[in-house]
């Protein structure tokens, strides 16, 4: 269960930074973040992957956002978007290195109702990280060493900031020696009709049946397969099951939901057109990725775990607004 720890700046976001940034619960949960990403840098650079800066505005971006709305900004008299996800620059960014990763700034306008589910934001951070010639379960156990490494590296690092937080270690310690679990979209809608959730078996796994089935987890657990449908164009399909997607979610365990989308990614021209048309996608939107696709780039798979949802899983937090030092909530007008 998500950890019932409370002050009374957690009950509610903030409503300027001073009281937000002076709070002994912000600077513990933010020392906690730095840990993670000092642990996650260095995980990275143990395993030979190139840090790139990742972009922030370009003339597209990623259009999977489930239902959130894409920001244009006017770029020298051009409608340039804010990133919602850097997932087709990480593609073009594996022909300088093959393995790569960002911490990627997105900002989406998330539906007005997200503001009330403790795990969304309309801006935040990913770890964004891309493997050529990779397979969904290549990047899958990379995802699952780097949740060790880092939730090791903050357990023994950062004791004094957990224990001000209540968080419960032996939770977070639980699962390091022991292999995540893996469950099929398929099984997973079973799993939660069974359970009383009437989730669409043609859609995505929805955020209340990610949190009924993160609230049966006792360790972070894979879903894999996707139908086709359910997600962008750039999730590849299966060449040996037709209709069947080669991307997975990361569901934590306590109730905190998804943390992590990943795929492995359709990289043929004819196949990318394709999926664009068939998810609604105007290929002619996409002319600077389409060159580059026909020109060739590698087969890839990648991830992107969010930072804030990550940290305050860690952290053991009950909003994932406490972990970002200036907070911006669906809807929630603040600096």
């Amino acid at each position: 269960m998500v950890n019932a720890y409370r002050t009374e700046l957690d009950t509610r976001p903030p409503t300027a930074p001073r009281e937000h940034l002076t709070s002994p619960v912000t600077r513990a949960v933010l020392r906690i973040q730095n840990g993670i990403l000092r642990a996650t840098r260095d995980f990275f650079a143990a395993r030979d992957f190139v840090e790139l800066l990742p972009p922030i505005i370009g003339p597209v971006t990623d259009p999977g956002t489930r239902g959130s709305k894409q920001v244009d900004v006017d770029f020298y008299g051009n409608r340039y978007k804010l990133m919602t996800s850097a997932i087709l620059y990480k593609q073009a960014s594996l022909l300088a290195f093959d393995r790569i990763f960002h911490v990627a700034p997105n900002v989406r306008l998330e539906p007005l109702e997200t503001a009330s589910t403790s795990r969304h934001l309309a801006e935040f951070h990913q770890i964004d990280v891309e493997i050529a010639g990779a397979s969904a379960q290549d990047v899958q156990d990379v995802l699952a060493g780097l949740i060790r490494h880092v939730v090791g590296h903050v357990v023994a690092e950062q004791s004094t900031e957990l224990e001000l937080l209540g968080r419960d270690t032996a939770a977070l310690t639980g699962f390091v020696d022991r292999p995540f679990g893996r469950m099929s979209h398929t099984n997973a809608v079973a799993a939660l009709r069974k359970l009383g959730h009437a989730q669409d078996p043609h859609a995505e796994i929805d955020w209340a049946a990610e949190q009924v089935l993160s609230h049966e987890a006792g360790a972070p657990f894979f879903i894999v397969d996707y139908p086709k449908g359910s997600r962008g164009f750039y999730d590849r399909e299966s060449r040996r099951e037709p209709g069947v997607l080669r991307n997975f979610d990361l569901i934590a365990p306590e109730g905190y939901g998804e943390l992590c989308s990943g795929s492995e990614r359709e990289f043929e021209y004819s196949r990318i057109v394709s999926r664009m048309r068939e998810t609604g996608e105007n290929p002619a939107k996409y002319g600077w990725y389409l060159r580059m696709v026909r020109e060739g780039i590698p087969a890839s798979a990648g991830f992107g775990l969010g930072l804030e949802r990550f940290t305050r899983y860690v952290a053991g937090l009950p909003a994932v607004w406490q972990a970002s030092a200036y907070p911006k909530l669906p809807g929630v007008v603040s600096p």
